[in-house]
């Protein structure tokens, strides 16, 4: 498995601008509609209290960003960060609506180089963005880096499943997924680029080791749809 993203980074920003408006609906298919699913399980096991200074990377159009916000309240803070700034304006309509405008900052940034200090945040989240980065294990150093002893590091995420059965039904779906484009008005080399950062991301082992080697300890592992999906949360002791 490769760690690493292939495609110029400056081309996955201008792709993301193309699919901008229908981003939500193109993961609801990558995922066969349970992505929505994978990150109500994530908030049941990863721990965000009122209060937290919260990061949330490839924030995209908000979701996350939203979630955390809603759980650490007024006395909380939120930023997330994005490289897409029309994702990001499409968060904000969404943060806007939802009422947590004070509670949520943006920033423009790469999650491989984050503009904040050395143990700034209490928690930090991640859906759904491990996978499109040009090097995964650089934004896993780096949410180290800002998180506080004893914060936590949390990813949902595509995966590689491992029953056989599963599996070649996975790799028989994303063949013929780019068919889809047609219903979001998007080209098939938009969709054949979410579908191979999906089918090609490092499995749940593998990205356990790399949480493991960029310093996190106690990290756990729960899979998805028979492996479809993971989501792991990494502590900073």
């Amino acid at each position: 498995m490769t760690l690493t993203n292939k495609v110029p980074e400056q081309e996955v920003h201008d792709m993301f601008d193309r699919i901008a408006d229908h981003y939500d609906q193109m993961n609801d298919i990558v995922s066969l509609g349970t992505q929505r699913l994978w990150r109500k399980k994530f908030y049941k096991e990863f721990d965000i209290n009122p209060g937290d200074f919260v990061l949330d990377l490839c924030t995209g159009t908000g979701d996350m960003a939203i979630a955390d916000a809603k759980t650490v309240g007024p006395s909380g803070n939120v930023k997330g960060l994005d490289f897409n700034e029309k994702m990001m304006s499409l968060a904000e309509k969404k943060i806007r609506a939802n009422d947590v405008e004070k509670e949520i900052q943006l920033h423009q940034g790469d999650a491989m180089d984050l503009p904040f200090p050395d143990n700034s945040f209490d928690q930090v989240t991640i859906g759904f963005g491990l996978r499109n980065v040009p090097d995964a294990n650089k934004v896993i150093r780096e949410a180290y880096r800002v998180l506080k002893p004893g914060g936590k590091f949390g990813s949902v995420d595509m995966s590689q499943p491992t029953n056989p059965v599963v599996k070649v039904g996975w790799e028989t779906y994303f063949k013929i997924f780019p068919q889809f484009a047609r219903i979001f008005y998007a080209t098939s080399k938009e969709y054949d680029y979410l579908a191979n950062s999906s089918k090609k991301f490092v499995s749940a082992q593998k990205l356990k080791e790399m949480f493991e080697a960029a310093g996190f300890k106690d990290v756990q592992v729960t899979k998805l749809n028979l492996g479809a999906g993971a989501i792991h949360i990494g502590t900073k002791l």
